[in-house]
């Protein structure tokens, strides 16, 4: 077991992976596979940070809290940044504060709600789709891609569809990057995110309703052994961290699977002679282009990795995207079937697993099942599809679809 440095073997591949460059996001898959192949622990000198890359070594640290904390960010621009990370976001919490407020946004996700949900997501998706009607071409993340899930999110947190573009943009220029730098991520971004929504939660509290911010606003927590009821930023924070989310990540699915049946006309003729198989279409487009390739975590305590030691307070990305296509775990990984069975991280793995990740999938399947409803077949125009250029998310910005 050797101390890591500088100059060793990571640093001595040739391969070199930076998620800020853009080149390298357009197909990053190339990369990924290097590193797999030949620096499974990589070391970015320019950013100074780690990587792990392989299924095995993925899945492992993914629920290893101990060692890879989540709460100075998970976001590479967030815990680059040193802030201090505001409560109740609990994307960036360990425990034993994650658990008490995982269990609390837990509510979001039940079974009852998502059983009454997707009547509404397919009426959704429905609508948009059916403005279409007569059009040969259409952009399916602006029609349909970016509506959808805040609409859903809307609705279960009772925010008005009137707000809900505004705090969709919100986040998008939060995590919107420029061309090959590190973005200085502002922390007054929180608090503008939360004036957008404030005067709503102050209007629920006089009016209550069946929404899941009447729930928060009347929920309790335990702290110091007794129970009180949330503050008002603290349901901000939480009915923001879950319209953030909920968002970003469903949009790029939506997009993916579009074009990735475009480019398998075979599998997408199947699916659309067989929607049994529009489940398998959403699990392995999540597994082929994962929509949150990188999870960012601080190194807690020094840990042994491939044989050397990675020192506490260093940052290290875990490439659930490249542990997706990893051979060692996925026959021909870098093929799209819709027919594979093994799962994926894409959702993550462990405590820190997705608590949206139903809701993802069934508004994937309806969105997929409404458009083989009056589409059997489409193609894309690459030429004229534009990136969401961000750190922590990939996926398309626009994608003209041709019907």
């Amino acid at each position: 077991m050797t101390a890591l440095t500088e100059t060793s073997q990571t640093s001595q591949t040739g391969v070199y992976y930076d998620p800020f460059d853009f080149d390298i996001d357009n197909d990053p898959y190339p990369v990924w596979k290097r590193l797999r192949d030949e620096a499974p622990l990589y070391w970015n000198e320019k950013y100074k940070f780690f990587a792990m890359s392989r299924y095995h070594d993925v899945a492992l640290a993914l629920p290893n809290w101990q060692t890879y904390r989540s709460g100075r960010g998970t976001i590479p621009e967030v815990i680059f940044s040193g802030m201090e990370i505001p409560p109740g976001i609990i994307l960036f919490e360990d425990p034993p504060i994650h658990d008490l407020h995982r269990r609390l946004l837990a509510r979001v996700f039940t079974r009852r709600r998502m059983m009454a949900v997707e009547p509404l997501i397919r009426r959704f998706c429905a609508a948009a789709l059916d403005d279409l009607a007569g059009r040969s071409e259409f952009d399916v993340i602006a029609d349909l891609g970016t509506l959808i899930p805040m609409r859903t999110i809307g609705y279960l947190l009772g925010i008005p569809e009137s707000a809900q573009a505004g705090i969709r943009d919100n986040t998008d220029r939060q995590l919107t990057l420029e061309e090959g730098e590190l973005k200085e991520f502002d922390a007054e971004s929180f608090h503008h995110t939360n004036n957008l929504i404030g005067d709503y939660i102050d209007w629920r509290a006089d009016h209550p309703s069946g929404d899941l911010m009447t729930e928060l606003l009347h929920a309790e927590i335990e702290e110091n052994g007794e129970r009180r009821l949330l503050t008002r930023t603290e349901v901000l924070t939480y009915t923001n961290t879950i319209a953030g989310a909920g968002n970003e990540t469903t949009t790029r699915l939506v997009g993916f699977m579009t074009q990735l049946l475009a480019e398998h006309p075979d599998q997408l003729a199947e699916v659309a002679a067989d929607r049994s198989l529009v489940p398998n279409v959403v699990e392995e487009t999540l597994r082929f282009e994962a929509p949150s390739p990188v999870q960012a975590r601080w190194v807690e305590q020094d840990v042994e990795v491939h044989g050397q030691v990675v020192p506490k307070g260093t940052v290290m990305f875990l490439l659930n995207g490249s542990a997706n296509r990893d051979e060692r775990r996925y026959e021909n990984g870098d093929s799209f079937d819709i027919h594979r069975t093994k799962g994926h991280l894409s959702f993550g793995h462990g405590l820190h697993q997705c608590l949206g990740a139903s809701l993802a999938r069934l508004e994937g399947q309806v969105a997929l099942d409404e458009m083989l409803k009056r589409w059997p077949h489409w193609t894309v125009d690459r030429s004229r599809a534009e990136r969401a250029r961000t750190a922590s998310v990939r996926g398309w910005a626009k994608l003209p679809t041709l019907v």
